[in-house]
């Protein structure tokens, strides 16, 4: 049996899920690369979260993001199931404010028989109200796609990843990929920073530099970044909503949605503003779209919650290809090149279904290979466990099994020490060689508060610095160059040139 080797460029949840799926063949070795220090941190990270039903991609214009949006938004409900990723499905509510609006909505519910969207339905008065009671007023009906959900997507990749390591892949972050090697017209590896990675086949889901990858390989496209502004309120703040609820779409963007998130907090956003090609990191957030954003969602609401209760704004970016098409092919020349580019909205929810697509349609049809299933491939993660979620007694059982359980780091998200740990050696088994707050945020929601980690953040350091056995100063934020400054910061100033005394 011959085993061939895969290189997957990108760890965001397209690349991940399409790690996972190839995690299950055992004639394939699989790698996954990720520049940054960590899984997830492009646009995986900053999202609204929605798995949406499908009911909004024209099968005439976007076919293949029609197709994978539905079937994606069913897998989810198995996958987050088999990763303990925490999901919830409120449905949806387009509100229209005008019959030209009311019309518009035929035009979803034509797209919702084309592509089989279950349920899909105009609601009226009060069973709109009912649906959602903080609706606006002004809202004269809604377009109510029940099978709508909500995700938390960091938790998503992680899942992913980590189930994808057990079952064998090997996840290689801080590796950046240089160069496409190719040899008469067959692709043979890539060249990193971090060295050769042989390869027989190549697949491209680096996000928003999917471009500058594809590039490489010969094949030319641009990818713009869309920038997309949100507001993140307080868990317990009043009133909130019961169900997703936006405005009716644009060409450019879905629109402005007001949802609850799988931890509590209230979201709001995002804008839609094409950035230049060179602006791939710009995650600023400006006055202009903050205040569109929020003027945008009085519009949608009866009443608003205060805004004294927003905890934090940001910024994400979606790669946006051209001509909004997703570019998900395998290729002649060079052979053993597979694009999964431009992965735009819907591309969180129908990340396991192009998995799919491209193990089946691309990597086992097109090119020919014949994968052959392992038996004891393992479907099966689970997430840390929330001490915040747990009743009293599991509480106590915890604290007396171990201690550190007793230790509350993070007071807004109740987040112990030991779940801290828990993180860390996460990290530490998946090939995380930076350790970082980010990093433990993510997998914990530590930080994630209304402080947004301004108490617990040093105590996290500290935790971390004396379990690693490393000096405070060593801990990282973001990225291995955003050192953590604890204490009087000329002494951290000084000692961060060297290791020696100051």
């Amino acid at each position: 049996m011959e085993t061939k080797k895969v290189v997957v460029i990108g760890a965001g949840v397209v690349g991940s899920a399409i790690a996972r799926v190839l995690s299950k063949y055992q004639n394939l070795e699989v790698f996954l690369l990720e520049k940054n220090i960590d899984v997830g941190w492009g646009s995986s990270k900053a999202n609204s979260a929605v798995i949406h039903p499908g009911h909004e991609d024209d099968p005439s214009k976007y076919p293949l993001r029609s197709k994978l949006c539905v079937r994606g938004n069913r897998l989810w409900h198995s996958w987050a199931e088999e990763l303990d990723v925490p999901v919830k499905w409120p449905g949806e509510l387009m509100l229209a404010f005008s019959e030209r609006d009311v019309e518009k909505f035929q035009y979803y519910l034509d797209l919702a028989e084309k592509n089989g969207v279950p349920d899909v339905k105009i609601v009226y008065s009060d069973e709109l109200r009912e649906l959602e009671p903080n609706a606006s007023p002004d809202a004269i009906a809604g377009l109510w796609a029940p099978t709508a959900g909500l995700i938390a997507p960091w938790d998503a990749v992680l899942g992913l990843v980590e189930n994808a390591v057990d079952n064998g892949v090997k996840l290689f972050t801080e590796t950046e990929v240089e160069d496409i090697v190719i040899e008469n017209g067959i692709v043979k590896g890539v060249q990193t920073n971090r060295g050769f990675f042989e390869a027989d086949i190549v697949i491209n889901a680096a996000g928003l530099y999917a471009d500058i990858i594809s590039k490489k390989a010969g094949i030319d496209f641009d990818i713009t970044p869309r920038r997309g502004e949100y507001y993140l309120l307080e868990e317990d703040v009043q009133p909130r909503v019961k169900r997703i609820v936006h405005q009716v779409p644009t060409e450019i963007t879905k629109g402005v949605f007001i949802s609850e998130t799988v931890e509590g907090n209230i979201l709001i956003g995002p804008s839609a503003e094409n950035l230049p090609l060179d602006a791939k990191d710009d995650v600023s957030t400006t006055k202009k779209y903050l205040d569109y954003i929020w003027e945008s969602a009085k519009r949608l609401l009866a009443k608003m919650p205060p805004k004294s209760s927003v905890i934090k704004t940001f910024a994400g970016l979606r790669a946006e290809p051209p001509s909004g098409r997703w570019i998900i092919e395998a290729y002649d020349n060079p052979k053993g090149f597979i694009n999964a580019a431009g992965m735009r909205s819907p591309a969180l929810t129908s990340s396991p279904a192009i998995a799919e697509y491209i193990v089946n349609e691309l990597i086992k049809n097109k090119l020919g290979v014949k994968l052959v299933e392992k038996k004891d491939w393992n479907p099966y993660r689970k997430g840390i466990k929330k001490f915040k979620l747990l009743d009293d007694r599991k509480k106590e059982e915890l604290i007396k099994e171990n201690p550190k359980f007793g230790n509350v780091l993070c007071m807004c998200k109740e987040v112990t020490e030991a779940e801290i740990i828990e993180a860390i050696e996460r990290m530490k088994k998946i090939g995380i060689k930076t350790i970082s707050l980010d990093g433990i945020k993510f997998r914990t929601t530590s930080m994630f508060g209304w402080c947004q980690g301004s108490f617990c953040r040093v105590r996290i350091a500290r935790v971390a610095a004396n379990y690693l056995g490393m000096p405070e100063w060593k801990i990282f934020v973001k990225d291995n160059k955003s050192s953590y400054g604890v204490g009087y910061v000329k002494t951290f100033f000084k000692t961060s040139q060297g290791d020696g005394e100051v």
